[in-house]
C-alpha cells in the first residue's frame, strides 16, 4: 500500500511509515473493534505520478474501562493521497489524513450481540480466518 519511504500525517500520527504502522499496532489494541467504510474517490494520474482523495467513514468502539463505559468514536476524514510508481508498482508515497467531523457517544450498558450472532474477534478466532481470507 505504502512505499518504503512514505509520509504519513494522520493527525496524532506524523512521519514514516515503518512508525506509523508501529503507532497504529500500539493503538488498536484499545479498540473493541473498528470499521471504516470508503466512499466517494477523484484520482488524477500525470505519468508516474497520481493525486487522489477519497472520502471515509470511520467507526471505532473502545473497550470499557472501570467505571468509564465503552465509548463509539466516529470519524469523517478524507485521505489526500500522492501515489508514485516505481518499478511497475502504485503505492502511497505521502498521505494525509483530513478530519471533516467526528462524535463519542456513550455504547449503552447491557448492549449485547443479537442471540447466535456471529461476533468479530480481533484475533485468529474471527470467522475470516476460518475461510482463508485473513
Amino acid at each position: 500500500m505504502y512505499h518504503p519511504d512514505a509520509i504519513d500525517r494522520h493527525g496524532a500520527y506524523n512521519g514514516g511509515v515503518e512508525g506509523f504502522i508501529k503507532w497504529a499496532e500500539e493503538l488498536l489494541p484499545a479498540f473493541e473493534s473498528t470499521q471504516h467504510f470508503t466512499g466517494n474517490q477523484y484520482v488524477q494520474v500525470d505519468g508516474d505520478v497520481a493525486r487522489a482523495e477519497h472520502y471515509a467513514h470511520a467507526f471505532h468502539r473502545t473497550r470499557p474501562d472501570g467505571d468509564k463505559p465503552a465509548m463509539d468514536w466516529v470519524v469523517n476524514v478524507r485521505y489526500v493521497d500522492r501515489m508514485e510508481r516505481r518499478n511497475g508498482e502504485w503505492r502511497i508515497a505521502d498521505r494525509v489524513v483530513v478530519l471533516d467531523s467526528q462524535r463519542s457517544d456513550p455504547v449503552p450498558a447491557g448492549l449485547a450481540p443479537l442471540e447466535n450472532s456471529n461476533v468479530g474477534r480481533r484475533d485468529k478466532d474471527d470467522p475470516s480466518y476460518k475461510y482463508g481470507f485473513v
